[in-house]
């Protein structure tokens, strides 16, 4: 199964980070292009450990529907989602946050698998997994901006 491995450095309190990679307008921001929208479970506000949300999107010329479960949380360090229902065969994003003396290290470490068999094994290597690496460094990068400006006063009340 792939395994997407992306680090970032961000100068900012893990607990911030934490609360911006979990909340539900964060990911809608980052994912415009592609008409994200929460239409089910949690809609609003920050993800927690249990809850469900469905984010319907387009990609690939197709609306798509994926549901996703938050399985595992230890705040402010990690958590774990899972995807209940969607196109992929199997989802698995683990998010992790390691304060160090000068900021923080978000991980994310997202594990899939493609369906299709051989096709779709070949379908990924071709353009799946960069297709995903781009979708997931959007998402960083808008994180990365709202945590190091004030930005993220504006979705956290503290």
């Amino acid at each position: 199964m792939p395994t997407i491995h992306l680090t970032t450095f961000i100068a900012a309190p893990a607990n911030i980070v934490f609360d911006l990679s979990r909340h539900v307008s964060v990911h809608k921001e980052a994912h415009a292009p592609y008409k994200t929208d929460a239409v089910a479970g949690t809609r609003f506000g920050l993800l927690e450990k249990g809850e469900t949300i469905t984010w319907k999107s387009y990609h690939l010329f197709k609306e798509r529907l994926q549901r996703i479960k938050i399985v595992e949380m230890i705040k402010p360090e990690m958590y774990v989602e899972v995807q209940l229902q969607g196109d992929l065969t199997m989802l698995r994003h683990e998010h992790h946050f390691k304060p160090i003396d000068n900021g923080m290290l978000m991980i994310d470490l997202l594990t899939y698998e493609f369906p299709y068999g051989q096709f779709g094994r070949l379908f990924n290597a071709v353009y799946f997994n960069q297709y995903m690496e781009k979708y997931l460094q959007q998402k960083i990068a808008l994180i990365k901006n709202y945590a190091e400006t004030d930005r993220w006063k504006k979705l956290l009340v503290r």
